[in-house]
């Protein structure tokens, strides 16, 4: 076993922790997904009777003793066609209309192919990972 000069834990200890700990952290996000799961189903359900109470009553809100309900539109925009939304982001400078995000594998990837083109303001967030697997059990 190796031993590391920083510290005298060794890597087959500090790796055998890291997975038990990633195993751990798996089984309670399951388990926390699975929990949360019938909240969400009971939460749309309850929505749902609410917005045919309000419908029904030709309302955009109502008021309780203890709650306010307000009915609303909620729009999601889904582009089949990126091109013509880009040429529309691009024809009317309306970069506010996507999100502020970049692709870090995409971007990565870019720079390394033109390096000249680093972008002002573009700041990277830099760290050493490390990737821990369990072997495959021998036969």
């Amino acid at each position: 076993m190796e031993e590391s000069a920083a510290t005298s834990e060794t890597v087959d200890d500090l790796s055998t922790e890291y997975i038990r700990i990633r195993t751990e952290r798996e089984v309670l996000k399951e388990k926390f997904e699975d929990v949360d799961k019938v909240f969400e189903q009971q939460l749309a359900e309850i929505e749902h009777k609410l917005i045919q109470i309000m419908l029904a009553d030709n309302t955009t809100s109502m008021s309780t003793e203890k709650t306010v309900v307000i009915k609303r539109v909620l729009k999601r925009y889904n582009p089949t066609n990126w091109e013509a939304v880009y040429r529309l982001v691009d024809k009317h400078k309306a970069y506010g209309l996507l999100h502020k995000r970049i692709h870090d594998t995409n971007m990565k990837d870019f720079l390394e192919e033109h390096p000249d083109e680093y972008p002002e303001g573009l700041n990277v967030d830099s760290r050493y990972a490390v990737t821990v697997k369990r072997k495959p059990a021998s036969i």
